[in-house]
């Protein structure tokens, strides 16, 4: 696991059940926040995921909130 994947990871599972957008997770993990790099975030997530996620099809602790963010299960 990468650090910034660590950091992701450690950001999201200390606060489950909380809803973080992309901009949050730049300005939390990364410490930007620059128009056009929201994406990054679901690269990290996408890695993060094979890495923990049994299923990928149906991921268990980082979950998608369609049109807000990402989350980790409570």
């Amino acid at each position: 696991m990468t650090p910034k994947e660590f950091d992701l990871l450690l950001l999201l599972a200390s606060n489950p059940g909380k809803t973080f957008s992309r901009h949050e997770l730049l300005e939390k993990v990364w410490r930007y926040a620059f128009a056009g790099y929201e994406h990054n975030i679901t690269s990290h997530i996408n890695r993060l995921r094979i890495k923990i996620e049994a299923d990928l099809n149906h991921p268990k602790y980082i979950l998608t909130s369609w049109g807000t963010g990402y989350r980790f299960s409570e």
